[in-house]
């Protein structure tokens, strides 16, 4: 079982490699299949493919599958969902401040 830690994870993992976000860059535009994508990259269909899986087990990209090809497109919901997710994490929560005892 993951933990709530462990799935928010994911989104930030999904976000800290430059490949990734290069894929990110190039589904600005629209829906890709997998064989668009991996050209400009540089990339083997099984290193596309590592790096579509971190994408969208995180929810920020969804695939679908015509033919022998899978098409990528980004999900709205999985952005959202990540900006939710770095506004709660960077914003103090005053109300559960506690001071340390130690500190004075």
């Amino acid at each position: 079982m993951e933990t709530a830690y462990q799935e928010q994870a994911k989104v930030f993992k999904a976000l800290c490699d430059p490949k990734r976000l290069a894929i990110l860059e190039q589904l600005r535009s629209g829906e890709k299949c997998a064989c668009i994508l991996q050209e400009p990259l540089g990339l083997t269909q099984s290193g596309l493919s590592y790096h579509m899986k971190i994408l969208c087990d995180s929810g920020i990209v969804t695939s679908r599958q015509e033919g022998k090809w899978t098409h990528y497109r980004l999900s709205s919901s999985g952005r959202d969902y990540a900006v939710e997710l770095l506004k709660e994490l960077t914003t103090p929560n005053i109300e559960q401040e506690v001071s340390c005892s130690r500190c004075g």
